[in-house]
């Protein structure tokens, strides 16, 4: 009797076992796996290797399979178009939901919808993508959304729009997970890493919003801290924590973990985060920002290490300017610029079209999508990192600025690539690493409508006194930071910059054009650390147009402010040194094809 009552007890034991430490054990196991996995593929040398030699670890594909794999409903030849692709990251911007797709989504793409779920999963709202771009050097592709209706999560799908239009049916329970992930604002999120290497030393470089640094000041590196990861940072499952050795505004520097820097390979695709630690007291650590950068491997796609450097590269941010594209690089190849970095910050307009046009032509433009708003420092920060493998000068600025050498006062006598020779007289010095020149800022010049020549011969009336400067850098001598002030960086210890006398050479930078170009401005500023026009914040701003207010309202007398000195040395050059001498076309006026 007594050993069947035994026999009872174990059963029932075995029957009412709190179902809580089943889970528990289930968990522990599945981390501790994840993280043995992670490590094997970290520090082993056999692994199974792409042919091209990049190691792309991709375990996580339950943040969203894309068409057609969980759908019940739907159908036709446009929904297996987009087969076996993986949204790996979502960002709420201020206007609208940015979406990283795995891989790059070929034309034609207007036959994809945001699919978009109230929070009680009750009802699904399609509305067609605003737009999809090219990302990570064509490897990957960015979807623009519209933002989630009132009371819809933010956690967004993406469908193709086959050819019965029929609503998208979905697992609930994969719903559920992706309405409980969270969608990282834009306030706070980890949005780009790159891999920097430069035969001597590596490390990664880390694009964050969220820590709040001060502007144009370097920071404490101590106090941060970068995580490394196969996964999303809210499953927990972090295998390496280096330190940061450098940081400044929104830009980190971190060590590589001891095995990602014996195969660099196997850095690509890694997730990276930051943190804010405490160094003085032990265990204070911040948690991980939440994070959709990985780890990108750049220098080595876009340039041959047995190729020989630009002598002179240009680096410029835009929004919406293709009108002004063509003339800016059309000329300033004239003074010998050799390559183009184009950072455009989510333009709706034909920027592509033309630089696809002038590529025809060999201008060697590369269109790099920079979805990230109010993100200027960082993205030139970025632009250094490309483009210092390529090039020994690069020139930051922006399309409304055009470089000018004054022949007119008998210091030079024009001729191409004059721009590109005076940065050569400093490739080899041991002391200069940037070029500053002076700026004049051009007015309407009393016209009312955009001028059919171009800027360069339509402005003629400018200020008397100069506004700040531009700057051409060396870029593998900037300061480890990468802190800059949009117009200038920061050098490393024991280099300086020149400022060149303004009788040498100067920018005229048409800032206040015509109202219908000019006004613009009104709606977008790129700069971190510049309040947008349309907020009643520094309206003193140097940034801002003297005497307008928040509203993009023209003045009745804008057509004859900002003119002071009429000034068409400009003007006259262009003249003389492109224009066709029969017709008097300028080359930006007609297309190039």
């Amino acid at each position: 009797m007594d050993s069947e009552q035994r026999r009872k007890r174990k059963q029932q034991g075995r029957i009412y076992r709190p179902a809580c430490a089943k889970l528990l054990l289930v968990r522990s196991l599945t981390v501790c796996l994840s993280c043995l996995v992670f490590l094997l593929f970290i520090s082993s040398d056999r692994l199974p290797i792409r042919r091209d030699g990049s190691f792309r670890p991709v375990l996580r594909t339950s943040t969203m399979s894309l068409l057609p794999a969980f759908l019940t409903g739907g159908g036709g030849g446009g929904v297996f178009h987009y087969q076996n692709l993986v949204v790996e990251g979502r960002v709420l911007l201020p206007d609208h939901l940015v979406l990283i797709v795995s891989s790059k989504l070929t034309p034609p793409t207007d036959n994809l919808d945001c699919v978009y779920y109230d929070n009680m999963l009750e009802r699904a709202v399609l509305k067609p993508v605003i737009s999809v771009d090219g990302y990570h050097q064509q490897l990957k592709s960015i979807v623009r959304c519209h933002l989630p209706p009132l009371n819809f999560s933010a956690s967004v799908n993406l469908r193709g729009r086959g050819r019965s239009g029929d609503v998208v049916v979905e697992r609930r329970e994969w719903l559920l997970r992706l309405n409980q992930s969270v969608v990282p604002s834009w306030n706070k999120v980890v949005y780009e890493a790159v891999l920097d290497s430069n035969g001597y030393s590596s490390n990664v470089v880390v694009f964050a919003k969220g820590l709040n640094l001060r502007p144009h000041r370097e920071a404490d590196a101590r106090k941060f801290r970068c995580h490394f990861s196969l996964t999303d940072f809210d499953q927990g499952l972090f295998v390496f924590n280096t330190r940061a050795i450098a940081a400044a505004q929104e830009v980190f520097r971190c060590l590589l973990p001891p095995s990602i820097l014996n195969n660099l390979d196997k850095a690509k695709d890694i997730r990276v985060s930051v943190s804010r630690v405490d160094y003085n007291v032990e265990g204070a650590d911040g948690a991980p920002l939440p994070s959709v950068a990985k780890v990108q491997v750049i220098n080595s796609h876009e340039h041959k290490s047995n190729t020989r450097k630009y002598e002179l590269c240009a680096c410029t941010m835009l929004w919406n300017q293709a009108s002004f594209l063509r003339e800016w690089i059309i000329y300033h190849a004239w003074l010998g610029v050799e390559r183009w970095f184009i950072y455009d910050n989510n333009s709706d307009d034909e920027v592509q079209e033309v630089i696809d046009e002038l590529n025809l032509h060999k201008y060697n433009i590369t269109r790099h999508a920079w979805p990230w708003v109010k993100t200027q420092e960082a993205g030139f920060s970025h632009c250094a990192l490309r483009a210092k493998h390529e090039c020994k000068w690069l020139g930051f600025f922006d399309v409304d600025e055009f470089f000018y050498f004054p022949h007119g006062r008998g210091r030079y006598k024009p001729r191409p690539n004059l721009l590109r020779a005076l940065v050569k007289k400093y490739s080899d010095s041991p002391k200069i690493a940037e070029l500053r020149t002076v700026c004049h800022s051009y007015g309407p010049s009393g016209l009312t409508s955009p001028p059919s020549k171009g800027v360069t011969v339509g402005y003629t009336c400018r200020l008397e006194a100069p506004e700040r400067h531009k700057s051409v850098v060396r870029p593998e001598l900037l300061h480890t930071t990468l802190l800059n002030a949009v117009h200038h960086f920061k050098l490393r210890d024991g280099y300086k910059y020149l400022n060149v006398r303004e009788s040498k050479v100067l920018v005229n930078h048409y800032k206040y054009q015509v109202w219908d170009s000019f006004k613009a401005k009104f709606f977008r500023r790129v700069s971190t650390y510049v309040t947008n026009w349309q907020e009643d914040h520094n309206k003193g701003s140097k940034d801002r147009a003297p005497g307008l207010g928040t509203e993009a309202i023209e003045p009745l007398d804008w057509r004859l402010r900002f003119c002071e000195v009429w000034d068409t040395g400009l003007k006259h050059f262009v003249m003389a040194n492109l224009a066709d001498s029969t017709s008097g076309f300028l080359p930006w006026e007609r297309s190039l094809a």
